[in-house]
């Protein structure tokens, strides 16, 4: 969701040496993005004074704070970055050069919307007016060298690539609520390999292989498994190489769906409003209780029994052909 305010920073500081501050394990997205110069990786083992110090090796004249947390404030203060723009969250402002206020319309808008804000803001510090408003951009590119390591993944375990490539994102991180149910999934993979004869493997973060293991005890015809067995670099190379990708309101379903994958998008609890995957296919059923964005549906889970496997397979044998 960050993706069209990085390029648009790209756009207003096209000679600059931009450098992403992120985790070692979402590196991987990013990978051949051409709006990004260099990475600074911090780990969760660091402590703030360990991450400032790369920080002030780094020597960054401007910060932009995508985060909300006091602690990304205060890491680019100690880091001794010149001017820092950040939204003025958790009393963080006296770290700030340049404190914005969430704008009125932040829930009511699509959270892109959020961080290009800062970006506007940035660029009418620096230039002046902002450049008239455009269309946000949200691809990412994998290179054909990766795809063809993706390849030899599929291969390797066994997939025909001649068929229709079909991946589920069962699982959800953070969410329980946000999971369609796992017998659902099954029965949609039965009816994707035996009426569409295609292939359907499993992806998705090594803790969530409970879930995927969940759906292959209620198949008829087993799936590719590949939950937990490859890094996020090599998924999103898979991704860019699927004809579709069915999943929960969850990571991969935002980096199909900008990598240009046909991406169909299972919504329970959460609000589409605000963070659907742009670009991809929202199905969704209207509930009294939804969206409640809880962790753990306290009833019946309605939002997502009400979707049945029949109802999806029809959205994607539509969106196939």
């Amino acid at each position: 969701m960050q993706i069209p305010a990085l390029r648009k920073l790209r756009r207003v500081f096209p000679d600059a040496q931009i450098t992403l501050c992120t985790r070692a394990w979402a590196q991987g997205i990013f990978q051949d993005a051409d709006f990004i110069d260099d990475f600074l990786i911090i780990e969760p083992t660091e402590s703030i004074f360990e991450q400032a110090k790369k920080w002030r090796k780094g020597n960054f004249d401007l910060a932009i704070l995508f985060t909300n947390s006091f602690q990304t404030a205060l890491i680019s203060k100690l880091g001794k970055t010149k001017k820092r723009f950040g939204y003025a969250n958790e009393g963080r402002s006296f770290l700030l050069t340049n404190s914005i206020q969430k704008p009125a319309w932040k829930d009511e808008k699509h959270e892109i919307y959020y961080y290009l804000n800062l970006v506007d803001e940035v660029e009418t510090f620096y230039c002046g007016n902002p450049e008239i408003k455009s269309e946000p951009q949200f691809d990412l590119a994998v290179s054909e060298t990766r795809k063809n390591e993706a390849r030899k993944i599929l291969a390797e375990n066994g997939i025909d690539l001649s068929k229709k490539l079909i991946a589920f994102c069962a699982g959800s991180t953070n969410s329980r609520a946000k999971r369609w149910q796992s017998e659902s999934y099954a029965k949609l993979n039965d009816k994707l390999q035996s009426e569409l004869n295609a292939n359907v493997i499993l992806i998705g973060d090594k803790s969530e292989l409970e879930v995927s293991l969940e759906v292959i005890e209620k198949v008829e015809i087993e799936p590719i498994v590949l939950t937990g067995k490859t890094s996020l670099a090599e998924s999103t190379a898979i991704l860019s190489l699927c004809d579709l990708l069915v999943s929960n309101d969850t990571g991969p379903a935002h980096i199909s769906a900008a990598l240009g994958t046909k991406t169909i998008v299972i919504f329970g609890p959460t609000n589409p409003k605000t963070t659907y995957p742009i670009g991809s296919e929202i199905i969704r059923r209207e509930v009294d209780c939804s969206p409640c964005m809880l962790r753990d549906c306290p009833i019946d889970h309605r939002c997502m029994t009400r979707i049945s496997a029949d109802e999806v397979f029809e959205k994607c044998k539509a969106i196939l052909d």
